[in-house]
């Protein structure tokens, strides 16, 4: 998004550097003037574009993605704490019957 700048936060607060407000020949004398006449100068002076007004939608947007991914990535670490967990049982469960048949071959 490639914005000069809006009404409220102009590119640069020097009068010299803004585009100028010019008034058009074929208005009436004592009218209010167009917003500008030079070229990309409307852009500059528009308060609110369409793409501001997407922004939010687009925060939203990134915000429900980067939760997803956290709650995707909370999953797989439960995962794998659970299957560690069941791998130390096993483990554990391996050396009993290792032991047990150690002491009845022993007998």
């Amino acid at each position: 998004m490639n914005i000069a700048g809006t009404i409220d936060r102009p590119l640069t607060y020097d009068p010299q550097k803004q585009a100028p407000m010019k008034p058009s020949t074929h208005d009436i004398a004592g009218s209010a003037p167009e917003d500008l006449t030079t070229t990309g100068a409307k852009d500059s002076r528009q308060n609110r574009t369409r793409e501001m007004q997407l922004i939010p939608e687009a925060l939203a947007r990134a915000h429900m993605h980067d939760r997803l991914q956290e709650a995707e990535q909370e999953r797989r670490a439960l995962s794998l704490a659970t299957a560690r967990r069941m791998q130390r049982r096993a483990e554990r469960a391996s050396m009993r019957a290792r032991r047990a048949l150690a002491m009845a071959v022993m007998q």
